[in-house]
């Protein structure tokens, strides 16, 4: 194993706000390992929404400076003490945690798994956080069955292409939202049964007309503000908004009455609430994998962009002007 530096390049802020806040640098510690801890060298890094949340100040940081990212596929170069799972020096993992925008990171070994030989990092990469989020969703969030209507907002997005696959996978009947004509053929082509351009769409009239007035079993909306309402209206009785996202600003305070009206279903889940043990993120892992390498699921990579254009990397994911995943290079 090549030696380790004592400094490294990484992205980090002093303060929250816009991309200008995002700063490269050249001369950040390598981390140090606490107890169970694991020092990985990433390979490939995942850029998501959550990372313009704690830019942005949506979510609080836990201190400044702070280092940005939830997400990488690496390789192991040093461990520390305590309980490791089986993890060792040489071995490549996927891993949750934070502080993935930067060449190291020294991360809980609880929070990693190791990535199959038949998988790259690239892949792993791509697949890990939005992959095992639509999972979850699908399996616990709500339980989606064989022929069941399900809408998705912003189905080509990184997280609704991977929630697209799977609820094809399960047999659902899968109506789509986007906003241009090539997002809805990328959509389409990922399995959805119908998609929705809502540039010049009515999504609620078309969704009456495919169930026949019923409307939809289950919504996931990572969208957020703009689409909650539309979301609830889509609603059959005794459905299931799940809401997981904030991309248009997070949904303002909702008076639990309206549910009534359909006895629905309003949950605000989150993916690190679901993987809370080893068992869990193990399970699901596996699944994961498991599904990318027997079934050809596709993460769908839009760019892997240089570490040191993370903020061109954040701009055009809030922009909307990418489909699929985004991954960092720390090497550039």
């Amino acid at each position: 194993m090549a030696s380790i530096p004592s400094t490294q390049k990484g992205v980090i802020i002093e303060k929250t706000g816009g991309t200008e806040v995002l700063q490269y640098k050249t001369d950040l510690p390598v981390p140090t390992l606490a107890e169970g801890q694991i020092l990985v060298k990433n390979e490939y890094i995942g850029v998501n929404f959550i990372d313009t949340y704690f830019r942005s100040g949506l979510y609080p940081a836990p201190h400044f400076p702070f280092i940005l990212g939830k997400e990488a596929a690496s390789t192991i170069v040093k461990t520390g003490g305590g309980e490791l799972y089986g993890l060792k020096e040489g071995d490549r993992v996927a891993w949750m945690g934070d502080g993935a925008y930067a060449e190291y990171s020294a991360i809980r070994a609880a929070a990693a798994v190791k990535v199959p030989s038949a998988l790259s990092s690239k892949v792993a990469a791509a697949s890990f956080l939005q992959g095992l989020t639509a999972l979850t969703l699908v399996r616990e969030a709500h339980a989606v069955q064989k022929g069941d209507w399900v809408l998705v907002h912003a189905a080509a997005g990184g997280t609704g292409l991977w929630l697209v696959q799977l609820l094809k996978s399960i047999g659902a009947n899968v109506i789509g939202t986007a906003s241009t004509s090539a997002k809805v053929e990328l959509a389409l082509s990922a399995g959805a049964s119908y998609v929705v351009n809502y540039s010049h769409e009515d999504v609620k009239s078309r969704v009456d007309s495919l169930t026949a007035g019923r409307g939809v079993v289950a919504v996931f909306d990572g969208v957020g503000r703009s689409t909650f309402d539309l979301s609830l209206d889509c609603l059959a009785r005794k459905g299931s908004l799940v809401s997981f996202g904030n991309a248009s600003g997070p949904v303002p305070p909702v008076a639990i009455a309206r549910l009534s009206a359909k006895n629905a279903r309003l949950l605000r889940p989150s993916v690190m609430n679901y993987i809370v043990t080893r068992e869990e993120l193990e399970h699901y892992s596996a699944d994961l994998f498991g599904s990318i390498v027997k079934d050809g699921l596709d993460p769908r990579i839009h760019e892997v962009y240089p570490l040191s254009e993370a903020a061109r990397a954040q701009q055009d994911l809030e922009g909307r002007k990418t489909t699929g995943k985004l991954l960092l290079d720390p090497s550039k």
